[in-house]
């Protein structure tokens, strides 16, 4: 039978092999998440994705429907919904006291690449409520903690985030909605909001929203914005559910992809009568939304990377099936399955090499979550957060770039087929679209890398990351097997030091545009250095596992990565060369050319 959504062999090889995270359980804190609970995990999160969840896949694309202020979702929802709420899997990585269940969040992410691959529009409300959570427990009060923590990571009531307006959207800081300070200390909130994942739906009996809005005699722009929880409902003090809180859903989106998540525009106060309590501070509003927002990247690039890898799965268990043409050096044997023939082959790697670089990049980046929590001292605590936080925009932008390459692919495999909604690689294809947009576009997450985070902290958290990929390359340097491919991986590295150093200063001159203009190259140079990293660390793991004599079943899997691994140090790192050699040049004709010269009006 083939295996949708994932490889769970490839799953397990970077939990317990390459990421070896039964290292964490050494620790108290993860002691009874031992490997048997682990693949347990993993098999029921499996088991509900692909006989619940997946189903609903299909018939969800058919939309939500908006009727006079109330938003319906696709009624296949329904019993999915309540199996992962009453199975507390949206809380899996957090802390037992709000209703956690306190697990190594490498677990947990190896657990939602199940649950996101079978339905990405589904798992958007569960992934927004957890966020919305998350911030809430940071930086909200006791009485806070108190009314919402509970509700929110038991999935009871549902969590989204307001920033985006029609006039605000990457510059928040031109957002319109305001707050009035009431006697009693609470908020009336005035304004609209847009593009609000799950922000009107009939799944919960109260949705409550993180709302950034300026209260009245605030600084202009973002040193003005402040952060509010404005619940659809309000709280009564003893916890239960009073009136109406006037958040009002004018209409939802009609999208490309990602149906089953209702994406919707709210009016706030439109008669006068939303009430919201500051969280956090006054004007801190920007910096403790990304607390939030820091969160939902990372979960943006698990969204990618969650149809990625099941639009492998499809293209490949299609091309196993698929005859047609004949085998190129074998014609007079008739038609074989398409895997036979080299350009789907060619594809087929090509899927395979960036959804398991991905896979090893985002397990990688729970990785450093579990060490930040597990830290017991400040120098490893921040080593991993700064680590964390240069993972973020290549997890967010780099991998949604090739996620959507991959489903591509996906849908040229199967041919004429692909672009038939009978088949499912056309749908992913469709959602896989938006990830590269939502939570900043991909060219402000480039931004971000180049002007945030290689100088952060005068560039030592990211020479420590670069020294981790130098750390592998020398160990591979040790095979003769891998020699040749670290000794290829290694001139990539040296050449992006050199680029990226260059660029860095190019950025603080007079030259800012042009170097910005290379923004976008630096982060796919980036991604492609870093995959080629964690490539050659599973080639590495692969060999020793190999050296060990291991099962004749585990060969192929074994061999496998070494050959992937080569494939794309010896295919994508050509092309990277290339492309720090053009950063390098700073070529001016996106900033030179005038706005004339790129078409008549």
């Amino acid at each position: 039978m083939a295996q949708p959504i994932a490889d769970r062999r490839d799953v397990d090889f970077v939990l317990h092999e390459q990421m070896e995270v039964t290292r964490l359980t050494e620790n108290e804190t993860f002691a009874e998440f031992n490997k048997k609970t682990i693949d347990m995990i993993v098999s029921e999160a499996r088991s509900l994705a692909i006989k619940e969840i997946m189903p609903t896949q299909e018939p969800g694309d058919a939309g939500c429907v908006f009727d006079g202020g109330t938003v319906t979702l696709p009624e296949c929802y329904s019993r999915p919904w309540e199996l992962f709420i009453e199975g507390e899997w949206l809380a899996m990585a957090d802390t037992p006291e709000w209703g956690g269940q306190g697990m190594p969040k490498t677990v947990a992410l190896a657990a939602n690449e199940y649950f996101i691959g079978a339905n990405v529009a589904f798992m958007l409300y569960h992934g927004l409520t957890h966020g919305a959570a998350k911030m809430v427990e940071e930086i909200g009060n006791d009485a806070q903690k108190k009314t919402y923590l509970k509700k929110l990571y038991s999935g009871e009531w549902a969590g989204t985030m307001l920033l985006t307006e029609a006039c605000a959207g990457s510059d928040v800081g031109a957002l319109e909605t305001t707050a009035r300070k009431n006697p009693d200390g609470t908020y009336s909130i005035t304004g609209s909001k847009i593009f609000i994942s799950g922000g009107e739906h009939n799944m919960t009996p109260n949705i409550v929203h993180p709302v950034l809005a300026r209260i009245e005699g605030a600084p202009e722009g973002t040193r003005g914005i402040s952060l509010f929880l404005v619940p659809k409902y309000r709280v009564n003090e003893d916890g239960s559910i009073g009136e109406f809180n006037d958040v009002v859903c004018t209409g939802i989106e009609h999208k490309m992809g990602i149906n089953g998540s209702a994406t919707c525009s709210l009016t706030l106060g439109g008669s006068g009568n939303c009430i919201g309590e500051l969280l956090g501070e006054e004007n801190k509003g920007m910096r403790n939304m990304f607390i939030m927002m820091n969160d939902a990247r990372q979960l943006v690039g698990l969204q990618g990377f969650g149809v990625a890898t099941a639009s492998y799965m499809h293209a490949l268990a299609y091309a196993r099936e698929r005859v047609q043409g004949a085998n190129m050096v074998k014609p007079k044997e008739g038609s074989v399955p398409i895997i036979q023939h080299p350009d789907v082959r060619r594809q087929l790697l090509e899927m395979k090499a960036n959804v398991e670089g991905m896979r090893s990049l985002i397990y990688f980046s729970g990785i450093c979550h579990d060490m930040v929590k597990l830290a017991e001292d400040e120098e490893t605590r921040l080593e991993y957060s700064q680590l964390l936080e240069i993972l973020t925009p290549i997890i967010k932008g780099y991998v949604t770039d090739k996620a959507n390459e991959v489903c591509s692919h996906g849908v040229q495999v199967y041919g004429g087929y692909g672009y038939c909604r009978d088949f499912p690689v056309e749908q992913l294809l469709r959602d896989s679209r938006i990830f590269q947009i939502y939570e900043g576009t991909n060219g402000i997450q480039s931004m971000d890398l180049l002007g945030r985070k290689v100088g952060m902290s005068k560039g030592k958290p990211f020479m420590g990351f670069l020294a981790r990929i130098k750390k592998t390359i020398d160990q591979a340097k040790e095979s003769e097997a891998l020699s040749p491919l670290a000794v290829k991986l290694e001139a990539v590295y040296t050449r992006f030091n050199e680029v990226v150093v260059s660029l860095a200063n190019a950025a603080m001159g007079e030259k800012v545009q042009s170097a910005f203009a290379q923004s976008h190259p630096l982060l796919t140079a980036t991604g492609d250095l870093t995959f080629g990293w964690l490539l050659l660390w599973r080639a590495v793991t692969a060999e020793k596992a190999l050296a060990g004599k291991p099962k004749k079943k585990d060969l192929p899997f074994y061999e496998g990565q070494i050959k992937t691994c080569a494939y794309y140090i010896n295919n994508t790192l050509a092309v990277t060369l290339g492309r720090l050699a053009a950063i390098e040049d700073m070529d001016d004709a996106v900033i030179g050319i005038s706005e004339e010269s790129f078409g008549s009006k």
